[in-house]
């Protein structure tokens, strides 16, 4: 049955609407961003669907074009819309961030590294550059590695931190193929990196470890 065909208490936008999109299923949600199902399959069904094939969001947000085709009712056109969703939600989190709130939410720059490394499929290594309020100058990523491994020079990011005048960084890297737990090379990198920038007058306000939905902050864990 359609959803135009169901109690208006029941549709997802209206519901949306009504009580907020936090009272919605990820598949209700997904309705609402689909509009339309297929034949046979509302888009309530559609959204579920997506889930059970991809097995989590993240998932299904990481997915390449290729893939998000092989659903039948999904396409260029979907693929589009969501990837255009993804970046605005990225770049609405970047503008949190130059506004100043780094300390203030560190979930926000969670939810931003999230957005900015879990879809890549080789390991970056990215770095936050804040000036002396904690307000985001700019974002780089200055490495880039395969699958499992990064080159990291710890001369370049100091170089880069005193070029562009930072007074404090947010070091990041995904683990594309792996759990968030920092190996024994993460953890010798962020030391002798917080070695190298004190000598410089910059602080590391923490160093973050993406891995699909995980992420490892480790100031939260002591380690900084």
């Amino acid at each position: 049955m359609s959803i135009s065909n169901w109690p208006i208490n029941q549709r997802p936008r209206e519901r949306l609407i009504e009580m907020g999109p936090q009272a919605l299923s990820d598949s209700e949600l997904l309705a609402v961003f689909l509009r339309v199902g297929v034949k046979g399959k509302s888009a309530v069904d559609l959204g579920r669907d997506m889930i059970g094939h991809f097995g989590s969001l993240n998932k299904l947000f990481t997915a390449t074009l290729a893939d998000f085709s092989t659903i039948n009712g999904l396409g260029p056109a979907k693929f589009a819309q969501l990837q255009a969703v993804l970046e605005l939600a990225k770049r609405a989190l970047g503008e949190e961030l130059r506004a100043g709130i780094t300390l203030n939410s560190p979930q926000a720059v969670k939810q931003y590294l999230q957005l900015l490394l879990n879809n890549k499929p080789y390991e970056s290594f990215t770095v936050l550059f804040l000036d002396v309020k904690n307000r985001l100058i700019v974002c780089e990523e200055l490495f880039r590695g395969t699958l499992t491994h990064a080159s990291v020079y710890p001369r370049e990011i100091v170089k880069a931190a005193l070029s562009i005048n930072a007074a404090s960084v947010i070091i990041a890297h995904n683990h594309p193929s792996g759990t968030a737990e920092p190996s024994l090379a993460d953890q010798t990198l962020t030391q002798t990196l917080k070695q190298a920038l004190t000598l410089v007058d910059v602080r590391i306000l923490d160093h973050f470890i993406v891995a699909g939905s995980d992420t490892y902050s480790f100031t939260e864990h002591g380690h900084l």
